[in-house]
């Protein structure tokens, strides 16, 4: 009898690179019985994800019995408890909460432990403690580019859960010094979502054929940006700078702009910003795409001429798609360990841009599309046939 298979992840909230997760790991364990989990019981279905249940509800219900538990990629290795529960929040009311809470420590702990179900630091590496039978435990690609900037003891519960796997795969080579320098032994690997093109193209072109995706694309005759914003960047200088920067690539290059939004969770990407966004912008023709479906966001991304972004998927699906692409930094992350910096760093070849600045849209856009189409689709191949390598070597 097949072992049921539990593919864990924070795909319980909406953000694109977590939503594709799931569907590449499902789609390359065929055979497996698989459970998808969470820490929140949530159906992401209507944004094209999963029924996702409750980890901390699932160790009660398989915690005797033999399984197979695969961490499905992200950055987890970073992700505190408090943190964790207020993305699976309605960003509204996390807003409520973080004020109610965030100066009174053992209120706080008690209302994370309370919505998580779990007294984890590090909730998004699940404890060993809870399937005791496990037969395998695996991190696939995973990422914790700020391991060592950490809280010790997130830190020392993040190591220890790693001791405890059969097989940890991460997907920068900054995370992979940090494991080392812990004494642990990873495999360096690609992100997911660099197997979207190979696995998922005809459903990612159903998407873009029909609906909104087809209106947007029927109104930009020389093609579109493809730009995305967190909603950290949504102060007015920032959001100046950014539209100005926009603006003159647009012009030197003769295409639209397109915006959309990788993620609705708290602290991923706000509507407001990209609508001030907009009113800044000068160039035409624009849109934003107001559907947040994780195959609209794809057939977006995928038929753009380009991506800049915050999002380190909307990157990574650029790549897939070999479309040129930079990653956007927010000025206050300069000179900080970012996971765009540093997937960047370790898989593009020389030449492409990496994770740039505000300042530096404009040039950085123009070199990315004066790199080589030939190279971005044999960069493309190479990622989707490195990524099956080491996911079938973690998963025998």
């Amino acid at each position: 009898m097949t072992l049921p298979t539990l593919i864990f992840g924070a795909f319980d909230r909406h953000n694109f690179g977590d939503l594709l997760f799931p569907h590449v790991a499902a789609a390359l364990l065929p055979e497996r019985r698989l459970i998808f989990a969470g820490l929140a019981e949530r159906d992401m279905r209507p944004w094209g994800g999963h029924p996702v249940h409750a980890i901390a509800q699932l160790a009660g219900q398989w915690g005797d019995q033999a399984i197979r538990l695969l961490h499905a990629g992200g950055e987890l290795l970073t992700c505190n408890a408090w943190d964790a529960a207020l993305m699976l929040q309605p960003p509204a009311a996390a807003q409520v909460i973080i004020d109610r809470l965030d100066t009174r420590p053992s209120a706080k702990q008690a209302w994370t432990e309370g919505i998580l179900g779990l007294p984890a630091r590090a909730p998004y590496c699940v404890s060993p403690r809870l399937f005791p039978h496990a037969q395998r435990i695996v991190y696939c690609a995973v990422g914790g580019v700020e391991l060592a900037e950490s809280p010790d003891a997130l830190r020392d519960e993040v190591i220890d859960d790693l001791r405890a796997a059969n097989a940890v795969g991460v997907r920068d080579r900054l995370t992979l010094a940090h494991l080392r320098a812990a004494g642990l032994t990873a495999r360096l690997m690609p992100d997911p979502a660099v197997m979207v093109a190979e696995l998922f193209g005809p459903s990612i072109a159903a998407h873009a054929s029909r609906g909104e995706l087809a209106d947007i694309r029927s109104g930009f005759p020389d093609g579109y940006l493809a730009v995305q914003l967190s909603a950290d960047f949504g102060d007015d200088a920032t959001l100046a700078a950014v539209a100005d920067q926009l603006d003159r690539a647009a012009a030197a290059n003769g295409f639209g702009i397109a915006l959309f939004r990788a993620g609705a969770a708290p602290w991923h990407d706000d509507l407001d910003c990209l609508q001030r966004l907009a009113a800044r912008l000068r160039t035409r023709p624009l849109a934003l795409l107001d559907s947040l479906h994780l195959w609209d966001i794809c057939a977006l991304v995928a038929h753009s001429r380009a991506y800049c972004g915050s999002s380190l998927h909307g990157r990574i699906v650029a790549m897939a798609f070999g479309l040129p692409r930079i990653s956007l930094l927010h000025p206050r992350q300069a000179g900080h360990p970012t996971k765009q910096a540093a997937f960047a760093a370790t898989w593009e070849p020389p030449g492409h841009p990496g994770a740039v600045h505000v300042a530096d849209i404009a040039g950085s856009l123009a070199r990315a599309l004066a790199t080589d189409p030939a190279q971005r689709r044999h960069t493309a191949h190479e990622m989707a046939a490195l990524y099956r390598q080491s996911f079938s070597a973690l998963n025998p």
